[in-house]
């Protein structure tokens, strides 16, 4: 049995799927800030299977925009959800109660000196895991296509 083209598979990692699990639960008062730091789901659309999948990310902002960096711990590989967003561009975000969809794009390098700084400064570790990766961690910019209420 197949599952439905809109169901959304959230991350199966465990710490990560309670996290979603608890935002969910209470529409982001749960989660919306993990450890101190601001948090989102991102759905993206997997782009070998089409099927949607969530995760939840530390994010930054830009005026109305929302700012991720692929590090994936520092790893040598991109995460999936990068990935998928890079196939398909368009998706969905909820931030706290917010629920929108977004456009997302990897930053310029024009657009990333300006834009790590803010997201090193508000997750000092992203500095460490990008001097530790043999990879330069993208930087991704999600720009809401309807500005959330």
């Amino acid at each position: 049995m197949t599952a439905p083209e809109n169901e959304i598979l959230d991350s199966p990692t465990p710490w990560v799927a309670d996290h979603i699990r608890a935002y969910l639960e209470t529409d982001g008062a749960q989660g919306h800030l993990f450890m101190g730091w601001p948090a989102l789901l991102l759905t993206t659309r997997g782009r070998r299977s089409g099927r949607l999948r969530r995760t939840a990310l530390i994010y930054g902002r830009d005026q109305d925009r929302y700012l991720l960096v692929a590090s994936n711990g520092g790893a040598d590989r991109h995460p999936a959800w990068y990935l998928n967003l890079t196939d398909t561009p368009m998706v969905s975000l909820q931030v706290g109660p917010d629920h929108f969809t977004a456009t997302a794009h990897t930053a310029t390098a024009e657009e990333r000196l300006r834009l790590w700084q803010i997201v090193t400064e508000m997750f000092p570790q992203y500095a460490q895991y990008q001097e530790e990766s043999a990879r330069e961690l993208p930087l991704v910019i999600l720009t809401p296509q309807v500005p959330p209420r």
